[in-house]
């Protein structure tokens, strides 16, 4: 394969330098545990069984018309530049370097957020298997906890990267056996002689004027489908560390597959064994369908790997997002202090500076938010409340990333023409296709998302209104999401402008004569 290459004057520093920098030591299965790691919220299983048999309808459609799109578009932009930072380079090549800063902020600040959502995750489900200990603790010592999970995350992530991708890829397979039981579960409960508690083959709950119907209406599902299959070009945030160049259209294969049988299982299990009210909406359920079929040792078992599985997600996290603090330091979008690399090789600072904000971002909402009233009800209800604002707050603000993908490759392909000749992996129009099924895909899912509160704890009933049968709602769930995602976009702006007077000021002290 051969990878597209720019001129001196168009090409990033980073670009330049960062393959020299950072050592080669991803191979094909380090990819596919790194997607598996980054997309596959197996906890999304639970929360879409509301949806009741049609669950399975919402996933194959995101399934069509996002992760599919989404792998082919980073295949082919991985194909041509694969290069450290992935959607931030890309958008560079296609926009310039105010929006290439612009989307890799979108698509870096989601990863904060999402390394606090993991810590209430594997607190969740240490709290299934302890649940007169952890489970009762104190809102104020579960962000404590939490905070701490994810220093010990960044302490991880600065080890020699073979060393800790190889405790990721253990943890991966053990995640896997956990999923593999959740759908045998499914399978024992019916071979035992109990009845489908929502039965699967329900086709006629799929009709339109149905409750749980494929229709705007139930819209929100759409969006909860869109949060579960973000996060397909992070691995190649680390784009240069890759052995091997196949690597790339092979981890976007067996990695989508495995993503998508998972999905299915679990939530087969889950439906079959669990009823559709509030104890199957638990991030717990998947565990919990384990314990009823199969053992009470054994669902806890599961908890336990799941705790496991979803620290070592805040490592992965880590890791791949701080390489977009570390080409913008390289590039001067960032100050200079951002590339720094340890002895092992791995850019520390990055590291460092991201988990100091999860950690800020954690205790401000365990400790600061309950302290005005948000935080009202029990420890599970806080979880609860906590980790859906957090994660429909990554939907959004992710999902504008996205938007910005599908349109980069559409550029990128007439800008590089000679380069997408030698690297294509299919025909423009596919590419054209892939942009207008994903991009719109990816919106519907903001606004989805804005528009439906996950969890009743959050009311979203001031008004609303109808457009094509969906009802896009607005509330207290909707001012909560919709502000964090423009405080967040108004500071990856502003930092922009910041790291531009750092550059220029910089190149002035840099300039013959100066001081």
């Amino acid at each position: 394969m051969t990878a597209a290459t720019s001129t001196a004057d168009d090409q990033l520093i980073s670009e330049r330098v960062a393959g020299g920098i950072l050592p080669r030591v991803l191979t094909t299965f380090d990819m596919v545990a790194i997607f598996v790691a980054i997309v596959l919220f197996i906890t999304n299983a639970a929360v879409i069984q509301s949806a009741g048999p049609t669950a399975f309808g919402w996933w194959i459609l995101g399934f069509l018309v996002f992760l599919i799109p989404g792998a082919i578009v980073t295949g082919q932009l991985g194909r041509m530049f694969p290069g450290e930072g992935s959607i931030y380079l890309w958008t560079n090549k296609a926009f310039g370097s105010f929006w290439g800063f612009f989307a890799g902020f979108c698509a870096w600040w989601p990863g904060v957020l999402v390394m606090v959502a993991t810590g209430t995750i594997v607190l969740s489900f240490l709290g299934f298997v302890f649940p007169t200990s952890i489970g009762t603790l104190d809102i104020r010592i579960q962000g404590i906890v939490i905070a701490a999970f994810i220093v010990l995350s960044g302490a991880l992530s600065i080890l020699r990267f073979r060393l800790t991708q190889n405790i990721v890829n253990l943890v991966f397979v053990l995640y896997g056996l956990a999923i593999l039981l959740m759908g045998l579960a499914g399978v024992v409960w019916l071979v035992g002689g109990h009845a489908a508690v929502t039965n699967p083959l329900d086709f006629g709950a799929y009709a339109p004027g149905a409750k749980t119907g494929l229709n705007f209406t139930n819209w929100t599902f759409f969006g909860l489908v869109i949060l579960a299959l973000l996060g397909v070009e992070v691995p190649l945030n680390m784009g240069v560390e890759i052995k091997d160049a196949r690597a790339i259209t092979r981890y976007l294969l067996f990695g989508s597959l495995a993503v998508m049988a998972a999905y299915l299982l679990a939530t087969f299990g889950i439906m079959v064994v669990l009823p559709a009210d509030g104890s199957s909406a638990q991030v717990t359920a998947v565990a919990s369908v384990v314990g009823i079929a199969l053992g009470d040792w054994l669902g806890k078992l599961v908890a336990l790997i799941l705790a496991g599985f979803f620290l070592f997600i805040t490592v992965v996290y880590n890791y791949s997002f701080a390489r977009l603090i570390f080409v913008s330091g390289l590039d001067r979008r960032l100050p200079a202090a951002m590339s720094h690399v340890n002895a092992n090789k791995v850019p520390d600072n990055a590291v460092w500076v991201q988990t100091g904000v999860a950690a800020v971002f954690t205790l401000l909402a365990f400790d600061l938010l309950p302290s005005i009233g948000f935080g009202g009800g029990g420890p599970v209800d806080v979880q609860t409340k906590i980790y859906d604002v957090l994660q429909a707050a990554v939907t959004v603000i992710w999902c504008i990333s996205m938007v910005i993908l599908f349109i980069d490759v559409l550029i990128i392909i007439r800008r590089f023409s000679g380069a997408f000749e030698a690297t294509k992996l299919a025909n423009p129009p596919i590419f054209y296709l892939s942009s207008l099924l994903g991009g719109l895909a990816a919106f519907i899912g903001i606004v989805a998302t804005l528009s439906g509160a996950w969890t009743p704890l959050i009311p979203n009933d001031s008004g609303s209104l109808t457009i094509l049968g969906a009802t896009i709602a607005y509330g207290a769930w909707f001012y909560w999401i919709a502000g964090i995602a423009a405080a967040s976009l108004v500071a990856g702006a502003i930092l922009y402008l910041l790291g531009q007077r750092s550059e220029r000021a910089g190149q002035l002290e840099a300039s013959p004569g100066s001081g």
